[in-house]
């Protein structure tokens, strides 16, 4: 009785697109639908566009994988869009956001699969959906210069994506997944065997600008986890980290960000 009464507090797919489309609504934002291979991708940026040569990419963590814990969504569309917030709070510069794979999508795309919020999050399929869309939104914006941003398990995407790119100038992640066997091993969960590794590609990032952020009071992504990923660069290449101490996994990200933003050297 208790686990359906959780069911029932969250929020329906419709009610969490409807969400979304709001907080996108109030900063003259809408939702435009990416073809990217495999995937149709979700993406929300401003309706009116300012070419420039430099475009920052957000892209979505998780999401709603798994209900109770234990269980897989039928919809792992966000409850609470957190890179969407922050897309939207960044302070200057053209900035877009990209979902994962089926979020705000439903079950209309047929290549929508549990795996791709499950074991396969991370898959080389999402991967390159999601590098075909930032292709997409590159051209959309004139640019020529790409930053991405991803929360949660969307760093472990920006990473994957980062390390086949030569556009990427910088790369941000916040509470990043970075290294999902060493996260799965600190939970004690099972292994994400249909996933890449951001861990396997630090030869591909370690000439990529980097900054790391964590949250002091993260339970689900601990700073330690990112001093281990941290760890596999050579000192001269080593990222730079940055713990808030007061944040989780969920505060305050969103709310700092402009502060976070207008601290980060960015590339010219």
């Amino acid at each position: 009785m208790i686990a359906l009464a959780g069911c029932r507090s969250i929020p329906s797919p419709d009610a969490r697109v409807a969400g979304a489309d709001h907080l996108a609504d109030q900063q003259g934002w809408h939702a435009s639908v990416i073809a990217a291979g495999k995937f149709s991708l979700t993406a929300y940026l401003p309706r009116t566009i300012t070419p420039s040569p430099s475009l920052t990419v957000y892209i979505e963590g998780d999401g709603l994988a798994w209900v109770g814990g234990s269980r897989p969504s039928q919809d792992p569309t966000p409850v609470d869009p957190l890179a969407l917030r922050l897309a939207l709070a960044q302070p200057a510069g053209n900035a877009a956001y990209l979902a994962r794979p089926c979020q705000f999508a439903g079950r209309s795309d047929s290549a929508c699969a549990e795996s791709y919020w499950t074991d396969g999050r991370f898959s080389r399929e999402v991967v390159e959906s999601t590098n075909i869309a930032a292709d997409a939104l590159m051209r959309r914006f004139g640019a020529d210069r790409l930053t991405l941003v991803g929360y949660s398990g969307g760093g472990a995407i920006a990473a994957l994506v980062a390390a086949r790119r030569p556009d990427v100038v910088l790369l941000i992640t916040v509470a990043g997944n970075l290294d999902h066997d060493d996260w799965t091993n600190y939970h004690n969960i099972l292994p994400l065997t249909g996933s890449e590794n951001p861990a396997n590609q630090t030869a591909n990032l370690r000439n990529i600008p980097q900054r790391s952020y964590a949250g002091g009071k993260d339970r689900n992504i601990p700073p330690e986890l990112a001093m281990r990923f941290l760890d596999r660069f050579p000192l001269a290449q080593r990222p730079t980290l940055i713990i808030e101490s007061g944040f989780d996994h969920h505060c305050c990200w969103a709310e700092s960000w402009p502060r976070i933003y207008s601290e980060i050297s960015l590339p010219q």
